[in-house]
């Protein structure tokens, strides 16, 4: 042989050794692995909980098998967590050796923080107050039990498809409250047709303006055909003294009428099929099945962890370069209507303290009457302070609240190809609205502008069937935030707006500017509120742009004292410096409600290039997720 073909050959190892010494490390995890493994393909690890130690141990020795970065590869199947799974400072990767928590191939696990429902019965013992229709027909099974205590749960999913909790809510019309008395914190609402037998659970949900709030029943009072309904505390107070959104009264019978209602969580609504009731006292769920639902083979889940994933970290020490891939998110809870009830403000964010103000004005803005202090909604995937974060296709589902929420000093991150479908609450949330400590409406410049949530890129997802439970939740929703572009995404089939962007109801400039809203498809929105917008501003964001968007089936909400009170771009209160440019929309409907100045109106409306409309949504390579 000769010696330059040995050179070669030898070069050629040397390089192959090279590049097998740099590659990614593995670490697999698959339903039939063992903690005690050693977590390779033929021997896995059985919980990703574990994985992430595993990771974590070999970054913290600096091993150089991972200088191409971490691969936790998660076989099929469904991995139930008991406690989220916390991604730490320690756990950071870098550019170079990034850690990526992915399906493995032709793998579709999912990460579930819900609980299976066994041992389904014909019921025989039934509980009081049931009404007749359902008492040939229910099954029943024990509550699960995690730590020694049953579960709490305001969900149930039925081979994948979400139950409905015993309520009254159907096509059709609602009833409407006839009167309010605030200073005794009462209400007055027609009579119902059933009688009142299991306070305990029995919640009222009440549709006001832009959000609904549920109440938990305290007392009722039947006086013929009007019955006075109290409720419990704290929500009570919130509710009888928050001025914004209040309970409508139609007083001079120039609208749609009174607020609407419903009722849910009794016993005594029980009565078509697909419903469920949960008996606290007795440990039992009780389900009537759909036609064709065999409960001795169903796969019945409650949700137990409210979240899922929290990637965590701190200001000084971010979590940084870890990614996710192929993953799926599944059932989340959220239980604070069923313990303290919930009353928003808007967008979900549920009210801890609210009152108007008897000499109004701040030394923002003169007119401001209403002061708020909120809470945040808890997410399936929480991340706070963390740097290049991503998550590309994967699928949050079956969540009670929202589904990925970019908390706080998130920046440098991606949220690319998921899908969000069935979610009680926000698809996509991030960046900052008030909170326990910031009340809502004062404009907002942190001293530590590590707290910013910046330069993030949302964009080909697929957003569905969100906004299920809090109707007056979104598809996306970013508040103060600066740097983000929300670009080719789909978002139907919510019951508020679909794309909102800023906060605070306040022309003074904040930290809130150069934001995109591009391309996105929009549809189906706006089924139960009002004062909605397809894309829906507030307050002054310089430099933001809302271009191109494909925006249409704007619905008319049927329970909304003014069911047009929608739009396709709405800029709402403090408004200013945005441009909307060639939007398409298949009417001339826009609206703006005491913007500042700065912005700017360019061939919007159903005569733009149709080209536009057809380019909106999914780009090609991710039209496969749907």
């Amino acid at each position: 042989m000769h010696k330059p073909i040995i050179t070669l050959l030898i070069l050629g190892v040397f390089l192959t050794s090279l590049m097998s010494d740099v590659m990614a490390l593995d670490i697999w995890v698959a339903k039939s692995g063992d903690d005690a493994n050693e977590g390779s393909k033929s021997s896995p690890l059985a919980t990703v909980h574990m994985a992430l130690r595993k990771a974590r141990e070999l970054r913290r020795i600096q091993d150089p098998s991972i200088a191409e970065g971490i691969n936790i590869m998660v076989g099929d199947g469904v991995y139930r967590f008991f406690e989220p799974l916390r991604i730490r400072p320690e756990d950071a990767g870098t550019a170079e050796s990034p850690t990526t928590i992915m399906a493995a191939p032709s793998a579709s696990p999912v990460f579930s923080g819900g609980v299976p429902v066994l041992g389904w019965q014909r019921a025989e013992a039934l509980p009081d107050g049931l009404p007749e229709a359902g008492k040939e027909h229910l099954w029943v099974a024990d509550v699960p039990v995690v730590g020694g205590q049953e579960v709490g749960f305001r969900q149930l999913w039925i081979d994948g498809e979400k139950a409905k909790r015993a309520t009254n809510l159907y096509e059709g019309a609602l009833d409407r409250i006839l009167s309010v008395d605030s200073a005794r914190q009462e209400m007055w609402v027609p009579t119902p047709e059933w009688d009142f037998k299991n306070l305990d659970q029995l919640e009222f949900v009440i549709h006001q303006w832009w959000a609904i709030a549920n109440l938990r029943v305290k007392s009722v009072d039947v006086q013929g055909d009007k019955t006075k309904l109290t409720f419990h505390q704290p929500e009570s107070q919130i509710e009888f003294q928050h001025p914004w959104p209040a309970p409508f009264i139609d007083a001079k019978k120039e609208y749609n009428g009174n607020s609407a209602f419903y009722w849910q969580g009794a016993a005594e609504l029980l009565n078509q099929p697909g419903e469920w009731y949960h008996d606290k006292r007795d440990g039992k769920v009780y389900y009537w099945p759909k036609a064709g639902e065999n409960m001795e083979t169903a796969t019945a889940i409650v949700p137990f962890l409210e979240t899922i994933v929290l990637v965590d970290g701190t200001a000084d020490l971010p979590v940084k370069h870890v990614r996710f891939e192929g993953i799926g998110f599944e059932h989340a809870t959220w239980m604070r209507p069923s313990h303290r009830g919930h009353v928003p403000l808007q967008a979900g964010w549920y009210i801890l303290e609210a009152y108007k103000l008897k000499q109004p004005g701040t030394p923002d803005k003169a007119s401001l009457e209403n002061q708020a202090w909120t809470g945040r909604q808890p997410a399936g995937v929480a991340v706070n302070y963390a740097q290049h974060i991503r998550f590309e296709r994967c699928r949050f589902e079956h969540m009670a609240a929202t589904g990925l929420d970019l908390v706080e000093g998130v920046s440098d991150s991606e949220v690319i190809g998921n899908v969000f479908r069935d979610i009680g609450g926000t698809g996509i949330q991030g960046g900052f609205f008030g909170g326990p400590d910031f009340e809502s409406h004062l404009p907002y410049h942190p001293q530590d502008q590590r707290e910013l949530v910046h330069h993030l890129t949302i964009a080909n997802n697929y957003i569905t069937n969100v906004t299920n439970e809090d109707w007056g939740c979104v598809g996306i929703s970013i508040g103060a935030a600066h740097d983000v572009n929300i670009a080719h995404n789909e978002v139907s089939d919510v019951n508020y707006s679909g794309i909102c962007v800023g906060w605070f109801w306040t022309k003074t400039i904040t930290v809130t500017k150069n934001n995109r809203i591009h391309a996105n498809r929009i549809h189906n929105f706006a089924k139960q509120m009002y004062d909605v917008g397809g894309v829906y501003t507030l307050s002054a964001q310089p430099n933001t742009e809302i271009s191109e968007n494909a925006i249409y089936d704007l619905q008319d909400a049927p329970y909304a004292h003014m069911p047009h009170h929608h739009q396709y771009i709405y800029f709402d209160e403090g408004s200013s410096y945005i441009r909307a440019i060639n939007n398409w929309t298949e009417r001339d409907k826009f609206f703006s409600n005491s913007p500042g100045p700065g912005n700017k109106w360019e061939n919007n409306g159903p005569d733009v290039d149709p080209a536009i409309k057809e380019k909106a949504g999914l780009e090609e390579a991710y039209r496969d997720i749907k």
